[in-house]
């Protein structure tokens, strides 16, 4: 028997649908518009406009005190408008205020965007001018504006004994010149420039590290329509597996240079090219794809000429060149005097020479400022120990960080 008053059986609920994209109900049954995500995204973006147009104006009112600031100097007649030290701070600073706050902006990115608007100010004073060997996209010239940024003045020399005698002469205010490669090791071509130099007012002033690594750039960010490759030669075989992934059926073309390789990107359409990721602002390019290599990036260091020495930051380092006859022990005793006197020894390179009664030359690099006593007293003892003893320079030491950026103050 049953019973005909039971309630129906249940059914499988209906989906609760919300308001539409046009309205919602209110509480007192009227309805309002609900936003559009276009409508959203452009109130946003209205905001950023307004926030960039503060940052402009903020810009222009620093601007504008750096100007003031160059009234001042030409006015006491001081000579060194640019002063590392300073900048190095204000980096540092800025940087400790953003770890204090937890801030959303990017700290990698605090020391690359301050470098370029420094870089700018101090152009309104007097852009610097900056030599190095090579041509335009070249390493140095890359290691340069990751330096002194882009409103710096770039001046290729056709060698680097060039790049000394123009530091020499005063007709640029800061020279650069590699020394070490992570994989071929130290370069003597810049550091013979020092035993030969008889200009004892250039001096090492700042080093750079340089993330060799390398990117696909084009002209466009996609890779549809890509019917070519430009890339040097050297390159080509450690991002091939890359290459294989990203344009399997691209033409690879082999050019002399990396330069060359990005001007053939920048004049072809249907081209990309194999260059350092810095190289796309010097040839209008964009960046497709980021760090071609399989393996860790490889490390260039460069040293920054200049005349007037570093002052002490308490993360400095010291580069010497010394030179030993053939007396048993003397380089060991020469050694043992850093260790003795308190200094660290950091890196040491040698090769053989035949200059006069000299049989090796050694570049030593130490923790420390010359101005400290401690290295101050052990370069004395060396100096009168040695046939040949050559403080090159303090400066800052660049730190590599994460980010393959160096963490070092601007020379």
């Amino acid at each position: 028997m049953t019973d005909e008053t039971a309630p129906p059986a249940p059914t499988a609920p209906t989906a609760q649908t919300g308001p539409t994209l046009s309205e919602a109900t209110l509480a007192d049954g009227r309805h309002a518009e609900i936003p559009s995500a276009e409508a959203e995204l452009g109130a946003l973006r209205e905001a950023i406009d307004r926030i960039d147009d503060e940052l402009l104006a903020l810009l222009e009112r620093r601007a504008a005190v750096v100007q003031q600031v160059g009234d001042v100097k030409r006015a006491r007649q001081m000579t060194a408008f640019h002063v590392p030290e300073r900048e190095r701070a204000i980096v540092e600073r800025l940087e400790r205020a953003h770890t204090a706050a937890k801030g959303a902006f990017p700290r990698e990115a605090i020391r690359p965007v301050f470098r370029e608007i420094m870089s700018a100010c101090l152009s309104l004073e007097r852009p610097l001018v900056v030599s190095f060997a090579g041509g335009e996209a070249t390493p140095a010239h890359l290691a340069g504006r990751k330096q002194f940024g882009l409103s710096a003045r770039y001046q290729p020399s056709g060698s680097m004994g060039e790049v000394f005698r123009e530091v020499a002469r005063g007709s640029v205010d800061y020279g650069i010149v590699p020394v070490e490669d992570s994989t071929a090791g130290m370069g003597w071509h810049a550091l013979d420039r020092f035993v030969e130099s008889d200009a004892p007012e250039v001096l090492v002033v700042g080093e750079i590290l340089l993330d060799k690594s390398h990117a696909l750039l084009a002209r466009s960010q996609s890779l549809v329509g890509i019917e070519r490759v430009h890339i040097q030669a050297e390159t080509a075989g450690r991002c091939a597996s890359a290459l294989v992934e990203l344009l399997p059926h691209a033409t690879v073309v082999v050019e002399p240079t990396e330069a060359a390789a990005a001007a053939g990107a920048r004049d072809d359409a249907r081209a990309a090219a194999v260059a350092p990721a810095a190289a796309a602002d010097l040839f209008d390019l964009l960046v497709v794809k980021d760090r071609l290599e399989p393996a860790a990036a490889e490390t260039s260091r460069f040293l920054v000429l200049g005349r007037e020495p570093a002052r002490p930051t308490g993360r400095d380092g010291t580069s010497l060149l010394v030179g030993v006859d053939d007396w048993p022990g003397r380089l060991a005793q020469a050694l043992q005097k850093l260790g003795t006197g308190g200094v660290n020894l950091r890196r040491i390179t040698s090769r053989a020479t035949s200059r006069g009664k000299l049989e090796d030359l050694f570049f030593i690099d130490v923790d420390g400022h010359r101005d400290e006593p401690r290295c101050r007293a052990a370069f004395d003892r060396l100096a009168a120990d040695l046939p040949l003893f050559k403080v090159l320079g303090s400066y800052p030491r660049a730190e590599r960080t994460e980010n393959g950026d160096e963490g070092g103050s601007r020379s």
